[in-house]
């Protein structure tokens, strides 16, 4: 079966924050790293199980997680950028949280919108 765009792109976002993660934990940052892997990671996760969600309902709760998570993990980006804990620039995974978030919103919305049109 074919991955769907924000699939793929939550994959490649998780992928490129695992090796952020990597690159700090090098630079002995241990905390924000950890939230950083967590939340970036879990976009993901979510979205796969929204794939498979059992409902409407649920596709829409998982889609919903998903975009918590990754305007989490633009929080933490911003965090990094904004202090000094790393010299690493983040500004391509800024653009990229980013987009996902505005992906993600657009999901939900668009299936809630559908939901209601559907029982009314």
């Amino acid at each position: 079966m074919k991955k769907s765009i924000v699939q793929s792109k939550s994959f490649q976002f998780s992928l490129n924050i695992i090796s952020l993660f990597s690159k700090l934990q090098k630079e002995k940052e241990f905390i924000i790293s950890k939230q950083l892997l967590r939340s970036g990671t879990s976009i993901g996760a979510n979205i796969e199980e929204a794939m498979a969600g059992q409902s409407k309902r649920d596709f829409i709760a998982k889609m919903s997680i998903s975009s918590k998570e990754a305007r989490e993990t633009r929080y933490w980006l911003l965090l990094l950028k904004g202090s000094d804990l790393t010299q690493i620039n983040v500004s391509s995974l800024l653009k990229d949280i980013n987009k996902l978030i505005r992906l993600l919103t657009s999901i939900v919305k668009t299936s809630q919108e559908n939901l209601v049109k559907k029982q009314v």
